[in-house]
């Protein structure tokens, strides 16, 4: 992404509706695996560390982050956590079968060899392990916001299933998250593209919001991800998969 941007992603990521509702949905969907708290998890794309230091204080002793951003990396050495290193997510310097379960939030649309990535992850899990990624959805959201963030992509539910399928893992569960919000967003995008082009540089859509609003649509997201325990979303602003290795 771009560095003006990404050092406003690292100050907005602990506290920002949108980044805590997703740690929300990505730590409950670990936690539905009923893993070893010694269980060997890779988080690609750690960033600064909030999910690695959220497992940790529940108790998951085994943990490992990588991020290609030096920023990121030195983000979450400031706040100690361990065990991160800079790492290219689609070029992995572990041994085979070296993890339980990965997980990449909103990385697999930063990576143009989409198969290599997943080829890499599908490598580095243990038979029988488990991939947990998450990707924006819909080319109908294409926006500024893609453009900041050096997306190559944004997937549907089909689109990611064939992804996964492809590099030869087993889709076990397939959603979309932030449902309650893709009507506006569509409705956003779609009036976007009819006003005149900008001629200043495309900006991304993380903005610091007033408290009372960032809680409101915290508390928002997070009703929709108690939901997510139960039932499947049909549309959404994010896509989401869960994959496993053959046993």
């Amino acid at each position: 992404m771009d560095l003006a941007y990404e050092t406003k992603y690292h100050e907005l990521e602990e506290q920002h509706w949108w980044f805590q509702s997703r740690r929300d949905v990505v730590f409950s969907l670990i936690q539905d695996l009923h893993l070893s708290k010694e269980a060997a998890i890779l988080e690609v794309g750690c960033s600064g560390g909030p999910l690695q230091q959220r497992l940790r204080n529940e108790g998951y002793s085994n943990l490992t982050g990588i991020d290609l951003s030096e920023s990121a990396i030195a983000l979450a050495q400031q706040r100690q956590i361990p065990n991160v290193q800079l790492m290219d997510g689609a070029r992995l310097d572990f041994t085979d079968a070296s993890f339980d379960v990965v997980v990449a939030s909103d990385v697999l649309e930063h990576i143009e060899d989409e198969q290599q990535a997943l080829r890499e992850w599908l490598r580095v899990l243990r038979p029988g392990g488990q991939l947990l990624v998450f990707v924006p959805a819909f080319n109908l959201l294409w926006s500024e916001h893609d453009v900041v963030n050096h997306h190559f992509r944004r997937y549907s539910g089909e689109e990611l299933r064939t992804a996964l399928t492809r590099a030869g893992l087993k889709v076990k569960r397939l959603s979309y998250w932030n449902s309650t919000l893709f009507l506006p967003a569509a409705a956003v995008r779609l009036l976007q593209r009819f006003r005149a082009t900008p001629k200043n540089l495309p900006s991304g859509d993380l903005q610091t919001l007033p408290g009372s609003m960032n809680g409101a649509l915290l508390a928002l997201l997070r009703f929709e991800n108690r939901l997510l325990r139960h039932v499947n979303l049909p549309v959404g602003i994010s896509t989401f998969a869960l994959a496993q290795k053959s046993a």
